[in-house]
């Protein structure tokens, strides 16, 4: 009996680790992408990167920039560009709700991870974040380490 083997088994999920300690989240989404063949080929590989990137309306539509996808190696002369801004897909009561919270003071629209669902699409998980202060990000390294001493003596 031979064993069918599925091109999406190797699961995808590139997160932003740094967006967790810069901004606090309020809300998060999850948004459909617009890619090129090359790019989705590219993410499969998982040579993606978001930690420069960035979300902005544009229109009453959503895109991301500064999104770096690394060219797929394999391709011949239509590879992609690789920093280009991609367009995020998201029904349009979503899109109004992020566009009127987003409009207010101190509000940003993140990326916090990019993952391969099980229909083997692309989908990246968006966060309406609160930029944190400097005394916040002081305290959550301090419960970090308290969470870490405290799981070294339960050992």
């Amino acid at each position: 009996m031979s064993v069918k083997n599925n091109k999406f088994d190797k699961i995808i999920n590139i997160r932003n680790k740094k967006a967790s300690h810069e901004f606090e989240f309020v809300d998060t989404y999850v948004a459909g992408l617009m890619l090129t063949g090359t790019e989705i080929k590219s993410v499969r590989e998982a040579k993606v990167s978001l930690t420069e990137a960035y979300c902005y309306f544009r229109r009453g539509e959503l895109y991301i920039k500064q999104m770096h996808i690394a060219p797929y190696s394999m391709a011949a002369s239509y590879n992609h560009d690789s920093v280009r801004e991609r367009k995020l897909l998201l029904n349009k009561k979503e899109l109004d709700k992020l566009e009127s919270k987003f409009s207010e003071k101190g509000l940003s629209i993140i990326p916090v991870r990019i993952f391969i669902n099980n229909k083997g699409l692309a989908k990246l998980e968006i966060a309406l974040a609160k930029g944190k202060k400097l005394h916040d990000k002081r305290q959550d390294i301090k419960e970090k380490d308290v969470k870490r001493e405290m799981s070294r003596i339960d050992l």
